[in-house]
């Protein structure tokens, strides 16, 4: 069985892409699932979601269901999938993050400030 953690995240976590910032948040969340690295999870009244752009992909995780995915619609470029959500998680270890988004920190910029 897969273990998952979700806690606070600690202090003042920021999205950035060329065109600037996407998120801002004191509100985040950190998800690890086993030995894998942390995922940070942001809520949507802390993304600028008139920047992005819901798409028809969506993935299956075992432990915490589908997830759905948004594109940045930006001035200077789009970058497509760039962020997801899962909308109704299904292990109740992970439910913190239902509606939150994380983003892919090989497409944008990730950062605690």
């Amino acid at each position: 069985m897969t273990k998952i953690t979700v806690s606070p995240a600690e202090g003042t976590w920021s999205v950035r892409s060329d065109d600037g910032v996407l998120v801002e948040s004191r509100n985040a969340l950190s998800l690890v699932e086993d030995d894998m690295g942390f995922v940070i999870y942001f809520p949507r009244a802390d993304v600028a979601m008139a920047l992005l752009e819901r798409t028809e992909t969506t993935t299956e995780s075992p432990y915490k269901g589908t997830a759905n995915y948004y594109s940045y619609i930006g001035q200077s470029a789009q970058i497509m999938d760039v962020a997801w959500t899962y909308e109704d998680v299904t292990n109740p270890d992970a439910k913190a993050v239902e509606g939150h988004l994380a983003f892919y920190d090989t497409k944008v910029t990730i950062e605690q400030i």
